[in-house]
């Protein structure tokens, strides 16, 4: 099936189909050229290029490798601003793509060649086309190692480039390709990683009398992680408790000093938040003080939890409504547990995190994973419309 058969006719922007395959071809140029967190050098000055093509004008080096570019058409107030991230992942490609990886171990896993290429397809239109106001793109570094965002921030980035509200999107694995989803408040989890240390005494397998086994404790301990959210979350609430490497050990026949847990903590609500962290650090080191055992925990709060804002997601789904019809929005599209710098943005100013289905591709951070192109163009439609709706 080519890209063009692939858009649905309803909703795609006549200039934006018109130009489809350029930025295809960009797209795909990205993704032969990855760039890893703060590392977005050539990327970040494709952009920079394109948007002053364009007519933009652009700030670059914003943390080091992010650009803004900035149209201002017409008298109108209002100030919109737009988000695409543009890093990729310390993962080895295993596609046998024409376009795939050129960087070993580095590839565009999580699609935001995709976003990139969807949001300047965007900025061209634009260019070309009346609105009111100022409209504000940002291309972000670092998502992935979640420091873009607050980094941008930090370094004055609403300040000197103030916006009303802002919107950004995530394509998605599994859902049907083009289809749009939205969601109200909570949308993506916070995230948080406990690193633990089970410390015993070690000696002969053969012994076990002898030792205080951090094996024993350890396993121990992630069978109880597991009661927390069967015990002390509301199952009304969404939370994750998983324990995602376990090192210790070298020989069958020895009983090592020690064993190292890693864990990730996922939640929504700031009360589960801090109830998680509260339980994982007293079941920890209760039980291994019952085996006789020591645990040296360091607990890390992560990326806050992406929450939407209640007006913005309206606006951007009565948007997409108006411009593609009920049958291209996803009718119960449910909060994420995976997470996202964004929030911070969020944090900042008004603004909604949107979702459009990547079709039946592999998942994200797979090394089989692939931006699907034919949902580019809806994409960049969306936000075409999105920003000449706001800025009026």
């Amino acid at each position: 099936m080519t890209i063009h058969a692939a858009i649905a006719e309803r909703g795609i922007d006549p200039g934006i189909l018109a130009s489809v395959d350029e930025f295809v071809s960009l797209r795909r140029d990205l993704h032969r050229h990855p760039e890893l967190a703060f590392k977005e050098t050539r990327t970040s000055a494709l952009v920079a290029e394109r948007l002053r093509g364009y007519g933009y004008t652009v700030t670059a080096g914003l943390a080091g490798t992010g650009v803004v570019g900035v149209l201002r058409k017409g008298s109108g107030e209002r100030r919109l601003g737009l988000r695409a991230d543009m890093d990729a992942l310390p993962i080895a490609e295993a596609t046998n793509l024409p376009y795939r990886s050129g960087t070993p171990g580095t590839m565009h896993a999580c699609g935001h060649d995709g976003h990139t290429a969807t949001l300047l397809a965007a900025a061209k239109r634009l260019a070309d086309l009346d609105f009111s106001g100022t409209l504000t793109l940002i291309f972000q570094p670092a998502e992935e190692i979640g420091a873009g965002a607050r980094t941008l921030i930090g370094k004055g980035l609403f300040e000197q480039f103030p916006v009303d509200a802002i919107f950004g999107f995530h394509n998605w694995p599994g859902v049907p390709r083009g289809q749009f989803g939205f969601v109200t408040g909570p949308a993506m989890a916070a995230v948080d990683k406990a690193e633990i240390r089970v410390v015993g005494r070690g000696g002969h397998g053969a012994s076990p009398h002898e030792t205080v086994d951090p094996v024993v404790a350890a396993s121990a301990i992630v069978l109880a992680l597991q009661s927390i959210v069967a015990r002390n979350v509301d199952p009304r609430e969404a939370a994750v408790v998983s324990v995602g490497a376990i090192h210790g050990g070298e020989a069958s026949n020895v009983i090592p000093d020690s064993v190292d847990l890693s864990l990730t903590i996922r939640s929504f609500d700031p009360a589960v938040r801090d109830r998680l962290e509260e339980r994982v650090t007293a079941i920890t080191r209760g039980i291994a003080e019952s085996y006789g055992a020591r645990a040296e925990l360091r607990y890390r709060r992560g990326l806050p939890a992406l929450v939407n804002h209640a007006a913005e997601t309206r606006f951007a789904q009565d948007v997409a409504l108006d411009a593609f019809g009920p049958g291209r929005l996803e009718s119960d599209f449910k909060p994420r547990m995976a997470s996202e710098d964004f929030a911070y943005l969020l944090e900042a100013r008004p603004g909604s995190y949107l979702f459009v289905g990547n079709g039946d591709s592999a998942p994200l951070h797979s090394p089989q994973y692939d931006f699907d192109d034919a949902i580019l163009a809806p994409a960049a439609s969306l936000w075409v419309r999105l920003a000449r709706a706001f800025l009026v």
